[in-house]
């Protein structure tokens, strides 16, 4: 196994090595070249986080997918015929891309790139920034081998961002924004040609041509970060923060809600909590200075579907049922507490610690994520590895009655009878020989 390999599959959790896995063996089936590469091989050289995985694929990315989307538990989530690539999500919420290896040319700002099939070489030298432009072979005859045509694993080490061409923010503006996320995300330096050409071009007012979708995915991107309020912060005093909308300014800019919001998130187990389900939150904390007005306009700007309008305006009225369930005086025991949030949605839990002023309410989520999850999850342990040998299993209506009795059972209370008397010590003779210091 090559250094590389090794680095990897200790890095990333084991429901994505199994991902990575399953994807390998269905491009060795299907005959292509797979790699592992983009912000996925930036995090893993980089220490971070491996938020999603992205596979890039020198063959049919989409007929790969459609085969990984026939595994069981496997939902593609969204495709991009145009580049060849589409959004999955496997078990265990593992997020992955797969896509072709593609060149991509603009005629002219913001335009719909004319894309090209093209080696993995080529792909990572037409992309947006060098720490982005790494890879990991996959295949059989070069597993482990690394990819780096562009120096960006010494951009790594120097923590700096580079594009990769003097043009990359005409060509694709959405990486005017795509530069301040990961600045702000990974505490990196901008190099000194690459924030010239950032100010070149936001002073050109190239930011205006990016299309609504891509802010909308801009939207949900920053809605995933750890720290959305320095994202929004840094965004605005680089200038870029208008194009979302032109209320976003001021005392509109509704920064201390957002820091209560990631105080809300905060609360939730390490890794739990899929992008889409922070997106609700997010924009109703960005917008709730907003006039119906602004709203509707923001709504305009980034192409928002009814749907995805839904996921903001509507998560109050949502999240009231389940802060009701949680006040309620006939919710006494911790297995209560329990089920009324293992079945909620995380969108709604989050809302209700952000929004909530009923301290009752914020301690049983707050103690469900603290005492009564990690307890049923060592009791699904438990029972999995003592049903492991023969003998008839449990039923489910079973297994659920007892975890209730484990979640509510009291801890014993320590006896009150003065401790015993400690035993004699034995002095042993002194041993003879050298002493060892």
């Amino acid at each position: 196994m090559s250094d590389y390999m090794f680095m990897l599959e200790n890095h990333l959790s084991s429901e994505q090595n199994r991902v990575v896995a399953e994807v390998q063996t269905a491009a060795s089936l299907a005959g292509t070249n797979l790699f592992l590469a983009g912000g996925a091989m930036r995090d893993v050289l980089g220490g971070f986080q491996v938020r999603d995985l992205d596979f890039s694929v020198e063959g049919n990315a989409l007929k790969l997918a459609a085969t990984l989307g026939e595994t069981a538990g496997v939902r593609i989530v969204s495709t991009d015929e145009h580049r060849r690539c589409a959004e999955m999500v496997f078990p265990g919420g593992v997020t992955a891309q797969v896509a072709m290896s593609r060149v991509e040319r603009y005629s002219k700002t913001g335009a719909r790139p004319q894309v090209t099939p093209a080696t993995i070489q080529e792909d990572l030298r037409g992309r947006d920034f060098s720490v982005n432009a790494i890879a990991l072979s996959l295949n059989r005859a070069s597993r482990g081998l690394l990819l780096d045509p562009t120096n960006g694993l010494a951009d790594l080490g120097h923590k700096e961002l580079r594009t990769l061409n003097p043009y990359a923010f005409y060509d694709d503006p959405s990486r005017l924004l795509r530069l301040v996320r990961l600045r702000i995300r990974l505490a990196f330096a901008v190099e000194e040609r690459t924030r010239a050409q950032f100010d070149n071009a936001r002073a050109a007012g190239v930011q205006n041509n990016i299309p609504a979708r891509v802010l909308f995915e801009e939207l949900r991107q920053m809605a995933a970060e750890p720290s959305p309020a320095e994202v929004l912060r840094a965004l605005e005093a680089d200038g870029v923060l208008a194009v979302f909308s032109p209320a976003l300014a001021g005392p509109k800019l509704n920064l201390p809600a957002m820091a209560r919001l990631e105080k809300a998130y905060r609360v939730f187990p390490e890794q739990e909590g899929a992008p889409q389900e922070r997106l609700g939150p997010f924009l109703y904390a960005l917008t709730e200075k907003f006039t119906p007005r602004e709203k509707a306009e923001l709504v305009r700007i980034t192409g928002m579907t009814r749907s995805e309008t839904d996921l903001w305006q509507k998560l109050e009225a949502r999240s009231k049922k389940l802060e009701q369930a949680l006040k309620s005086a006939r919710v006494r025991k911790p297995s209560q507490v329990y089920q009324i949030l293992f079945r909620a949605p995380d969108d709604e839990i989050s809302f209700v610690l952000y929004h909530s002023p009923l301290k009752p309410v914020q301690e049983r989520v707050r103690n469900y994520f603290q005492k009564y999850l990690p307890m049923a999850r060592e009791f699904v342990r438990t029972e999995a590895e003592a049903g492991a040998g023969p003998g008839p299993t449990k039923s489910e209506k079973a297994r659920q009655q007892l975890l209730a009795a484990h979640l509510d059972r009291r801890p014993r209370k320590a006896s009150h009878l003065p401790p015993a008397a400690p035993p004699p010590m034995e002095v042993s003779a002194p041993r003879r020989g050298r002493a060892n210091g």
